[in-house]
């Protein structure tokens, strides 16, 4: 543990001597690209040199202004944990209700059962579309208190939670995109393809794609407008 608090506290001044060296130079007047193109030289990342250009405004005055730092609410909290939650069980039990449509419609032989397979699959279309009419309301409902607090506070972008989650997120999805495509090269390999597993395989892309496309978009979205 001794060493982990050392390095911690190492990183911590090494961050603090960046910022004071890019305060003083912003007080003598220096560009920020003068700035930056230095520190680089220097041998600064570029991710620390921006993120230490970040924590002052680019506004016209004599002196650096800071930036305020955002901060984290209980009530941010619950918010973004609700939000993803209900994208979590959205997404799956609509995967979950295609894949039983695809299983009702084109039945796989070597799943035998008659009446109580059908009967089976039924009760599981008519779990998921509950599932689906609670959990997907609520990620809307969700995404536009949210979307009204930025408008409110524009600074709520920068929420670490909602980094976080986003960044768990497409780790995730990304982890399902792969084990997709590996199944689908396995299949192929495998000269086992028919219909039943192609249109699977459509579910999951499309669901994981979707989520994952938005979710990297809304990031990049947010670098820009930085």
């Amino acid at each position: 543990m001794i060493p982990v608090i050392k390095e911690n506290k190492d990183m911590a001044a090494v961050s603090e001597e960046l910022i004071n060296f890019i305060r003083e130079a912003l007080q003598k007047g220096l560009a920020r690209t003068e700035i930056e193109k230095v520190l680089l030289e220097a041998g600064w990342m570029q991710e620390e040199v921006a993120h230490g250009l970040g924590k002052f405004a680019d506004v016209d005055f004599p002196i650096p202004v800071p930036r305020p730092k955002p901060y984290l609410s209980a009530m941010e909290a619950f918010l973004y944990l609700l939000l993803f939650a209900a994208l979590y069980m959205s997404a799956y039990n609509l995967g979950s209700l295609l894949f039983n449509i695809i299983a009702l419609v084109l039945p796989d032989p070597a799943l035998t059962g008659g009446m109580d397979m059908e009967e089976w699959i039924e009760r599981s279309i008519r779990w998921d579309i509950s599932m689906l009419l609670i959990a997907f309301p609520l990620y809307l409902y969700m995404s536009y208190l949210i979307s009204r607090s930025y408008r409110r506070d524009p600074l709520g972008r920068g929420s670490k939670i909602r980094k976080w989650l986003t960044y768990v997120t497409l780790f995730i999805v990304s982890g399902f995109i792969v084990g997709d495509l590996a199944v689908l090269v396995f299949n192929l390999l495998g000269g086992e393809m028919t219909l039943r597993f192609f249109l699977k395989f459509l579910v999951v892309a499309v669901i994981a794609g979707t989520i994952f496309g938005y979710y990297l978009w809304d990031l990049r979205k947010e670098e820009k407008e930085k």
